[in-house]
């Protein structure tokens, strides 16, 4: 199949050749599956980012070779992130740092609302006074939505909401973004948007309060899984999908005036989400192994039973799909897990994964 602006064999292959990307949150869990996929395409990846936050974790798995540069920087310093945009002189943006967990946004309203927020701030800031900028895809959140908890899914033009401090700074900080937008970069022509990504899986996630790594900490250690909430629902998707829709849409800014400036990207809708307790089940079956698992029911912060988003709009108008199905998503993460465990070389694996996804696109 031949190469055409829109197609994942157009990003992978020529789009981000010799492009340099800024991409924010290169350290945490899909940052750094970004980073490695944009660098096999050939971008100059400049990271910014906090530190790793736990031990193991993905960035340090994959090292750092195939990057330009690495900064470990807070968002939320003003003078060390304009210094790391000055140098970087951006063509694109990917801005993927942030808080990341809802439960840590109850423990940590305050930092929560600062990171996601005004880190953006901060960042949108910088970046306004760069000459070579073309595009910046701020991704926020499949919780950025007003959700009454039913299963029905939740599209771009649905009412943002938040009854958590996470998933209202994610839906505070679209706000900042259309705003920042319209106030400075619009009369210049710099396309900036926002991507709404569903619950993102994979290997190398090793978070707190995140169900696969839960899940495979229960499986290592062979103590009982404690679900929170069994029966919820959510739009799970394998992190390789996730990205493909954000690297195509990116594309897309640059070719096609006409598309909306914000794009949900969530698994195909094929039928009801699983439930946490059905991935339990079906990733254990996936690692060959069987761990009990029992309804954890002490006190928890509140979350929404279900959650759905409609990615309708990114498929139509990019002509982005979904490649790996439920099945699929976990056969691929507990793929990885299983090589961690047997001590493989986790770096050449993820490639591997990479390269394969890139097949099913051809």
């Amino acid at each position: 199949m031949g190469l055409r602006a829109g197609t994942l064999e157009g990003v992978a292959m020529t789009f981000w050749h010799q492009k340099r990307v800024l991409l924010t949150g290169h350290t945490g869990f899909k940052g750094a599956w970004a980073a490695r996929w944009l660098a096999h395409a050939g971008a100059q990846v400049t990271g910014l980012s906090l530190a790793p936050d736990q031990t193991p974790n993905l960035f340090n798995i994959l090292g750092q070779a195939h990057l330009a540069q690495s900064h470990l920087v807070d968002l939320r310093d003003t003078a060390a992130v304009a210094q790391v945009v000055a140098a970087a002189r951006p063509e694109i943006v990917l801005h993927m740092a942030a808080q990341p967990l809802v439960r840590q946004g109850y423990a940590d309203p305050v930092g929560t609302f600062s990171s996601n927020v005004m880190g953006t701030v901060h960042l949108l800031d910088a970046l306004r006074h760069t000459s070579d900028l073309r595009a910046v895809l701020v991704v926020t959140s499949d919780k950025v939505y007003e959700n009454s908890g039913t299963h029905v899914a939740l599209t771009e033009t649905d009412r943002l909401g938040g009854a958590d401090p996470y998933s209202a700074s994610k839906a505070a900080t679209e706000i900042v973004v259309a705003a920042m937008r319209q106030a400075f970069f619009q009369a210049s022509g710099v396309r900036v948007a926002t991507a709404r990504g569903g619950n993102v899986v994979g290997g190398g996630d090793f978070s707190a309060d995140r169900l696969v790594p839960d899940i495979i900490r229960a499986a290592q250690s062979g103590q009982p899984l404690a679900l929170r909430a069994p029966n919820a629902t959510r739009p799970w998707q394998h992190v390789l999908d996730c990205l493909s829709g954000y690297f195509t849409f990116v594309e897309a800014l640059l070719t096609n005036n006409g598309l909306p400036e914000t794009l949900n990207f969530g698994p195909n809708d094929d039928g009801p989400h699983q439930s946490v307790a059905q991935v339990a089940e079906a990733m254990q079956q996936a690692l060959g192994t069987k761990i009990r698992w029992h309804h954890d029911l002490r006190p928890a912060p509140a979350e929404k039973p279900h959650l759905s988003i409609d990615s309708r709009a990114a498929r139509h108008l990019l002509g982005w799909q979904p490649r790996l199905d439920s099945h699929a998503t976990l056969a691929w993460t507990a793929e990885w897990y299983s090589a961690q465990q047997q001590g493989a070389d986790l770096a050449a694996l993820t490639d591997a994964q990479i390269t394969r996804y890139q097949e099913l696109a051809s």
